[in-house]
């Protein structure tokens, strides 16, 4: 999988993203081996920009592990300073298995009601609260009103 390519503006705005951040994947002695990229890709995944810190002291080694991960990953090469790699590659979108056009479905609200004299214990009692229902400032359930939406809204969709 090739590499991607950014410009050097896209790059200095990574690069700025990435200042703060820690390492999250460290190389060690062995090198790159497969769980170290394996680890890079999950880390690619949940992150997006991450930095790689390699533990050994060849320049060229290191310039050589960044280039083969950029390539096996598919991710763009920011940043190498020192010991330090920058790589990033945009986070995949989750597919979205939920319809939009459903309605919430029931949840469990806890309810607490406090005593009058405020002497005694308050009282917590746990319901279920269905998608069209909603919990009142007092504590009781009542159904949701529908919205009504505008007729020129509706003429326009």
């Amino acid at each position: 999988m090739p590499q991607i390519i950014l410009t050097p503006a896209q790059r200095k705005d990574k690069r700025a993203d990435a200042h703060h951040l820690d390492p999250v994947v460290m190389i060690g002695g062995d090198g790159l081996t497969p769980a170290v990229v394996k680890e890079t890709d999950a880390a690619l995944k949940a992150h997006g920009l991450i930095k790689v810190r390699v533990l050994g002291d060849d320049r060229t080694a290191r310039e050589a592990m960044f280039a083969q991960l950029c390539d096996e990953l598919s991710a763009a090469p920011i940043q190498h300073i020192g010991k330090l790699l920058v790589l990033w590659r945009p986070i995949p979108e989750k597919a979205s298995t939920e319809r939009e056009d459903t309605r919430p479905g029931p949840r469990v609200v806890k309810i607490v009601k406090f005593s009058k004299n405020g002497n005694s214990r308050p009282q917590v009692s746990k319901v279920k609260v269905m998608g069209n229902q909603r919990v009142t400032q007092g504590g009781e359930i009542k159904r949701a009103k529908r919205r009504v939406t505008s007729v020129k809204k509706t003429a326009s969709d």
